[in-house]
């Protein structure tokens, strides 16, 4: 049996435009011993997958949750990115996974689009990947190498162009448009290799139309772009036999950490002392207990006596650290995730492998509709929809009811609320709906200033929310020209910079 290898060099891969290898462990489940002299779609898209959702994940952790007060890593120590301190290696990993797994996408729509093998399912399922990597890429960094990325086997460019987060958006609209019309009619994909949708080409079609909802709300703030994101956000949500979306909890897009072959979770790679080393933040676990939410205290709902979100209590009660503390402050850790050292864990948890989910899609349609954009549902309707599919993510089998928990909580919808107080509300929801969602909480706080995060004495950077990451530092180095000239086009490569789709 061949595995399919493709080797890089170090420097290749770290200008994102290498190539990328089929990880090991996967050729058990994706090759044919009978015919393994060249690699197939299915056997790139598992890996794939599994390997940018593992970079996701590991980020999620300890960049996103820091800087989004979920987690504190507490310590005087410099760098700490809870206070919008952060090396400037920290960029290193997300570019190079990102970049490293695009090869596998773009090889995999190269693949299906050969004469003997043309299968447009595959390749519409690999554009709706790389919009994804790439929009991550860019709400990350800013201006990337996208046109010419990820062309050095075949092109020998090993010093790509950066381009303009506004092109690089509107390129992945069309990506995103090409692939909802292949999938209305397109050839059956293998199952088993598809450890997303098992195959079911429906989904694949409500995910991209979803992602794409989600990339059109994220610019649609950009004066020069704004009414066409509003008119495309109108016309997806009323043609929905054209532009299918998410409908329930079902068809959200998940990899699912089985624990089977290569579908283990990341976390399990953290050690132990390590992952339960931060301790919970306030403004997360405070909303929580405040709201007596199902997610974090099941033994009131009758459920198995163990919070569905694995946070450790302490002293029998959920108590949080002030994130952005001044140093020498040293508060004590109190709640914190459990670790393998107990069962309950969410290193281990299955469901924490989202690439998007029903109940964003929900507020995502909340918020067009409190702006004026839509008026297909009240906005009661979809944020209550959204908080209910929330819970139910983790909670399938809950009990309660959503009208009810949010009269308890006291965040019921009021129609006659500012649309600063319904942003506000919306998207303190929709945080806790984008818990283990890649950078999505950093990317959306960004956009609106929602929710409202309180604001220690010890923060860096003015008490600003770091704007994006820095470059990778040996870009400088290895492609020095394009480096200059998207320095000049965007400006200072340092945190505070603001990307195209931030800036007034």
């Amino acid at each position: 049996m061949k595995k399919i290898i493709y080797t890089v060099t170090s420097a290749v891969l770290m200008l994102g435009i290498g190539l990328s290898s089929c990880t090991k462990n996967f050729t058990d489940i994706n090759t044919d011993p009978n015919n393994a002299a060249k690699a197939t779609p299915a056997q790139l898209m598992a890996p794939a997958l599994v390997n940018t959702l593992s970079a996701n994940l590991l980020r999620n952790r300890n960049f996103n949750n820091e800087l989004m007060q979920v987690t504190v890593d507490a310590t005087d120590a410099e760098g700490k990115v809870f206070r919008y301190d952060f090396r400037a290696n920290w960029a290193d990993n997300l570019y190079n996974n990102w970049y490293s797994e695009l090869t596998n996408f773009k090889e995999m729509y190269k693949i299906a689009s050969e004469e003997l093998t043309i299968n447009n399912s595959y390749k519409a399922i690999s554009l709706i990947c790389q919009s994804w990597i790439y929009s991550m890429l860019t709400d990350t960094y800013g201006d990337v190498p996208y046109f010419y990325s990820n062309m050095a086997k075949d092109s020998l460019l090993f010093e790509p162009p950066f381009d303009a987060q506004k092109d690089i958006y509107l390129d992945i609209f069309s990506k995103l448009e090409q692939a909802n019309t292949w999938l209305a009619s397109s050839p059956a994909i293998v199952a088993n290799g598809d450890p997303v949708f098992s195959g079911d080409l429906a989904k694949w079609r409500r995910f991209g139309n979803s992602l794409y909802l989600r990339l059109l709300m994220r610019v649609s703030g950009k004066a020069e772009v704004s009414q066409q994101c509003i008119d495309k956000i109108k016309q997806i949500v009323t043609s929905a036999s054209t532009y299918p979306i998410f409908t329930k909890n079902e068809e959200s897009a998940v990899l699912r950490w089985t624990g089977n072959g290569p579908y283990v979770s990341p976390l399990l790679a953290v050690r132990e002392q390590d992952y339960r080393a931060p301790g919970i933040a306030s403004f997360f676990i405070d909303n929580l207990t405040s709201w007596n939410d199902p997610r974090i205290d099941i033994p009131t709902h009758g459920f198995d006596g163990f919070n569905r979100w694995r946070i450790a209590p302490s002293s029998g009660a959920y108590v949080g650290i002030p994130s952005g503390y001044a140093p020498g402050a040293n508060p004590v850790k109190r709640s914190y995730f459990y670790s393998t050292s107990s069962k309950y864990t969410m290193m281990s948890d299955p469901m924490t492998g989202i690439l998007m989910n029903y109940a964003e899609v929900q507020f995502i349609l909340a918020e067009a509709t409190v702006k004026g954009w839509i008026n297909t549902l009240p906005a009661d309707t979809l944020y209550s929809r959204g908080v209910d599919a929330s819970i139910r993510y983790w909670l399938p089998d809950w009990k309660g009811n959503v009208k009810d928990y949010l009269a308890a909580a006291d965040m019921e919808w009021d129609e006659a609320a500012t649309l600063e107080q319904k942003m506000q509300r919306i998207h303190l929801q929709k945080y806790y709906a984008l818990l283990f969602v890649d950078l999505q909480q950093w990317f959306e706080y960004r956009r609106t200033g929602y929710p409202v995060l309180p604001k220690g004495e010890g923060l860096r950077n003015n008490g600003v929310m770091p704007a994006r990451m820095t470059y990778p530092v040996y870009v400088q180095s290895t492609n020095p020209t394009n480096y200059k000239k998207a320095v000049a086009a965007q400006g200072p490569d340092v945190i505070s910079t603001q990307v195209w789709w931030q800036k007034p």
